[in-house]
């Protein structure tokens, strides 16, 4: 059926162009978007002043001689009249080869029609592109708010893989999407404001380091070796503090080599910052001040709407010690031996191999027990040494350092430390991470010599931040899924042609 009806549409292509028109033309130049037309709509037509928009043909009702359709442009969708008497010959002849999805161009003059319906009505159409290939249908209804899909396309995994399509169909997609635009332009603007320097590092590294995770590996040719997709940025940050910049933020993109879930994609957009003579506390301030901030930008309030719940997004957010959420929700301090931290995984059903080191019983506490209870916003706070290769220990000498991760709702939004600036103590550090590794840590850190070297020349003291932008997006948004925040997700092999497809009419 589908491939009739792409013959059918490849038929009207031919017809367009036995007419002389090229359904396919370089350029074209509307005067007014949608919502603009409609906007002006009473000085416009009380003036008879012609406009001209374009768009995708989202509906179409002909009865002869007339009929309606609705154009939908970037900024919304303005109804158009059809009508032989007020058409051009080869327009009116053109308007009966069109088809649902074409995208086309009309100049007209602006009425109401006796419904109440504020309509171009056409005088002049171009074919800017035909559609041999129909979209799904959607129905939609008028409401109080405008127009609403209530009939959408439900399989939303057939959506993320044709994201052209659901972009078309689905408004309110392209409103998260614009959103999330706002809010990556809100986080350049918050920390230029601060005198933060953008700057840019390299995605291809030939060591991978700044958090405890998988790299992806690729071979570069000329070179003759094996490069490793960035985890993380933040040790090329550093040398550039190292290097006499003050303040310094990159939104990067991240690859790591794990699991998918609601809140995990492998390619991942991050924000990390530093900046000189800071630490941690500063830290937590500029994260209450930058989501704050954020969520005024969105939401026009610090209060918004979370899953069904409000959520109050106004500074100071509460702060609880690691130690303290172990003792809560585990029974464990961050002290326990390595026998009573397993002890604790067994006793509340915390499934373990038996073999794991330390570092990973501790994590395996933490994402099982105690990031769940985190309602939040809360600041979790100073953590183990062992799980911290760069932080800086705890100033009143603990085997704690200043760290924090800001989590909302059970999620992990945002990482922060005192940067760790001691030589010295960063390759005992490192060197402890290998000792994992070869205990079969396979995320623990590797050893970076030249981000050592680096160091050993001077690093000032310094407060380091990283944010999660995708998983904040999802937070502004109130969407569910990192696949809803990111406009192409990574997805599993797709099944067989036609098994998943949006339905088109």
């Amino acid at each position: 059926m589908k491939d009739q009806l792409i013959q059918t549409r490849l038929q009207k292509v031919e017809r367009m162009r036995e007419l002389g028109v090229n359904p396919y033309p370089h350029r074209f130049e509307p005067t007014h978007t949608s919502a603009v037309a409609l906007e002006h709509f009473d000085a416009l037509s009380a003036a008879e002043e012609p406009v001209t928009v374009a768009g995708r043909l989202m509906a179409l009702r002909m009865q002869g001689k007339a009929g309606f359709g609705n154009l939908q442009d970037d900024a919304g969708s303005i109804q158009i009249y059809f009508k032989k008497d007020c058409l051009d010959e080869l327009s009116f002849r053109l308007v009966k080869l069109l088809d649902l999805s074409d995208i086309i161009g009309v100049r007209g003059r602006l009425f109401v029609t006796r419904t109440g319906q504020k309509t171009v009505e056409a005088h002049e159409v171009t074919v800017l592109s035909k559609a041999i290939r129909p979209m799904p249908v959607v129905k939609r209804r008028e409401t109080e708010d405008g127009v609403e899909a209530f009939d959408e396309v439900k399989n939303k995994e057939a959506r993320y893989r044709q994201r052209h399509l659901d972009l078309s169909i689905n408004p309110d997609v392209r409103e998260v999407f614009r959103k999330r635009a706002r809010i990556i332009t809100g986080i350049r603007q918050f920390l230029d404001a601060r005198g933060y320097v953008e700057v840019e590092t390299p995605i291809l590294q030939p060591l991978y380091g700044g958090a405890a995770a998988r790299p992806f590996t690729t071979h570069h040719n000329a070179l003759d070796r094996d490069l490793y997709l960035r985890i993380a940025d933040e040790l090329y940050l550093k040398r550039l503090i190292v290097g006499g910049f003050d303040r310094v933020y990159e939104i990067a993109k991240n690859f790591r080599n794990e699991g998918m879930d609601r809140s995990h994609n492998p390619e991942f957009t991050s924000m990390e910052c530093y900046a000189a003579y800071l630490d941690y506390h500063d830290m937590m301030e500029l994260v209450e001040s930058l989501v704050a901030s954020l969520a005024r930008e969105i939401h026009g309030t610090c209060v918004i709407g979370c899953d069904g719940a409000m959520l109050d997004l106004t500074p100071p957010f509460e702060r609880l010690s690691m130690n303290d959420a172990l003792q809560r929700w585990a029974g464990v301090g961050i002290d326990a031996s390595d026998a009573e931290l397993l002890a604790a995984c067994k006793r509340h059903d915390v499934a373990t191999d038996g073999n794991e080191v330390r570092t990973r019983l501790l994590d395996l506490l933490l994402s099982e027990l105690v990031e769940p209870n985190l309602e939040g916003p809360v600041f979790l706070v100073d953590y183990p040494v062992e799980i911290s290769p760069l932080a800086k220990r705890d100033r009143n000498g603990s085997k704690q350092v200043e760290r924090f991760e800001l989590f909302i709702r059970g999620m992990e939004y945002a990482n922060a430390f005192s940067e760790l600036n001691d030589p010295v103590d960063q390759r005992e550090r490192f060197m402890a991470q290998a000792d994992a590794r070869e205990a079969g840590d396979d995320e623990a850190h590797p050893v970076d010599e030249d981000f050592l070297r680096a160091v050993e020349h001077g690093m000032p003291p310094t407060g380091g931040l990283g944010l999660g932008v995708d998983r904040l997006v999802m937070l502004l948004t109130d969407q569910q899924s990192i696949r809803d925040v990111l406009l192409f997700p990574a997805m599993r092999t797709e099944p067989a042609p036609g098994s998943d497809e949006l339905e088109a009419s």
